[in-house]
């Protein structure tokens, strides 16, 4: 088991990834903030979905979730369609133009990423994957835990 310094270090080094988010939410596009990208790349990834769904996987609350929602409606990059199991609801869902602006937001990252860690091996960035990977799939699905030292209410999206 590693030592209690080794678990600071860790914690210490998490927190400064937030300084790598911020200077890689710089790049996006000035009417697509992180909340709005987090919305589109969670629709690509798990497909339609109700906004209950989206905010359980946000890990936010439901009003904050409307608002994203809405945000990315009104620029035409989801659809809204009403749910045949209840009348009520929409299914959320990513379509072409989504698609498209979520293709240069990735293509923006991706250029960001190689010229930023240029100097850095195949073999560094592949252990810092594999590494990432690791601990993500240690933390399990976390958003599906409660945690208990953040506000629902006021966590970003992932």
């Amino acid at each position: 088991m590693a030592e209690q310094s080794q678990y600071e270090e860790l914690a210490q080094q998490l927190s400064a990834i937030g300084a790598v988010k911020r200077d890689l939410s710089r790049i996006l596009p000035h009417d697509c903030p992180a909340g709005s990208t987090a919305v589109l790349s969670l629709l690509r990834h798990h497909g339609e979905m109700r906004m209950s769904k989206l905010a359980e996987l946000l890990a936010i609350d439901m009003s904050v979730t409307s608002r994203h929602v809405a945000h990315v409606a009104e620029r035409g990059w989801i659809d809204r369609q009403p749910d045949p199991l209840d009348k009520r609801s929409r299914l959320l869902s990513l379509n072409p133009s989504g698609e498209k602006l979520l293709g240069e937001i990735s293509e923006r990252y991706v250029e960001m990423l190689a010229g930023t860690l240029r100097d850095w091996s195949d073999d560094d960035l592949g252990q810092l994957n594999t590494l990432l990977a690791r601990l993500r799939d240690s933390f399990g699905d976390c958003r599906s835990r409660a945690h208990h030292t953040l506000d629902s209410t006021t966590r970003t999206p992932a």
